[in-house]
């Protein structure tokens, strides 16, 4: 898929959150074996180190080059203020035991007390929010833009309001929206809008991240979900690749999750197949009646004027 600033980043990639040390190495190394190209990490989820060793060792058998792979990391939310976001890259990339990045996002637009705790709290064990406004973290983003440091820059987890905002003032074009986005939530509107401002949309949690940390027994479970199975049924295919075929044929770029090779296999194995225009009606005509937003993490205030899902 063509980015704004003419590189391309691929359709399928392979996203790390909750992909759990000891696992996610070999994972890493399977899924660009079998044709993934394009990995998704993120200094919060821990694992970078690991995914650097997997990098690594991808690297030093000759299995692919650095050139052939699209890697994305995110600037936390304790490195918000503007000097913070260097020193943060710099930490990603000695992880992962590269030279640049692909993509670098802003993983969301509230910031924390800066520094080296990724949840600091106060003694009443709140999570410290400080009022660092994203328009300085996105001065930061530019800046290591400029120094060839990242190919690509752009936001997660933002909203209209907030995308608008740094439209007006930025300098270097946003490239990549990263949002929640699956079958029981499209966010039509949010993906226009970035479509119309040359802004491709990367869609994570496509399966609705059933083993996410504060998820509970009484929420949907996408995979379950009746007109899906029948689906799978009808297209020999699985559940989850109807669900991923879902998003892709909405345009999205899709990173699912897993640590699980046949499921890496099969979640990659989405091209040699299609959903048909009215069985695409029928499920979104179902969609729009959802609203489901699965990942909202507790560590975020919602009272914060910064709070993205307002």
């Amino acid at each position: 898929m063509l980015l704004s600033n003419g590189n391309i980043i691929p359709a399928i990639g392979l996203g790390t959150w909750k992909s759990s040390s000891g696992k996610v190495k070999d994972a890493v190394i399977y899924a660009v074996k079998n044709g993934y190209r394009h990995i998704d990490c993120a200094h919060v989820y821990g694992n970078e180190k690991e995914i650097g060793e997997a990098f690594t060792e991808l690297f030093d058998n000759n299995v692919v080059k650095r050139a052939d792979l699209f890697i994305t990391s995110k600037v936390w939310n304790t490195k918000h203020r503007s000097e913070d976001v260097y020193g943060a890259l710099q930490t990603t990339l000695k992880n992962l035991n590269l030279d640049y990045l692909d993509l670098y996002l802003i993983h969301w637009p509230i910031a924390f007390e800066s520094g080296e705790n990724n949840f600091p709290k106060d003694e009443n064990n709140n999570m410290i929010h400080t009022d660092t406004h994203y328009i300085d973290t996105w001065y930061g983003m530019e800046d290591v833009y400029k120094k060839n440091l990242v190919k690509a820059i752009g936001v997660s987890n933002f909203n209209i309001k907030q995308i608008h905002y740094i439209l007006s003032f930025s300098s270097i074009p946003i490239s990549v929206l990263q949002i929640e986005c699956h079958f029981h939530l499209t966010q039509e509107k949010l993906v226009k809008f970035a479509r119309d401002n040359r802004i491709v949309v990367t869609a994570y949690s496509p399966l609705g991240s059933p083993d996410r940390p504060w998820g509970k027994s009484d929420e949907p479970n996408l995979l379950e979900i009746g007109i899906i199975k029948n689906l799978a049924e009808k297209y020999n295919k699985s559940p989850a690749q109807i669900l991923i075929k879902f998003i892709n044929k909405l345009g999205l770029v899709v990173i699912p999750k897993s640590v699980t090779p046949s499921r890496i296999s099969e979640n990659i194995d989405i091209l040699n197949f299609d959903i048909s225009e009215e069985d695409m009606e029928t499920l979104l005509d179902i969609s729009h009646t959802n609203t489901w937003r699965a990942c909202v993490p507790l560590s975020l205030n919602k009272d914060h004027v910064f709070y993205p899902f307002k």
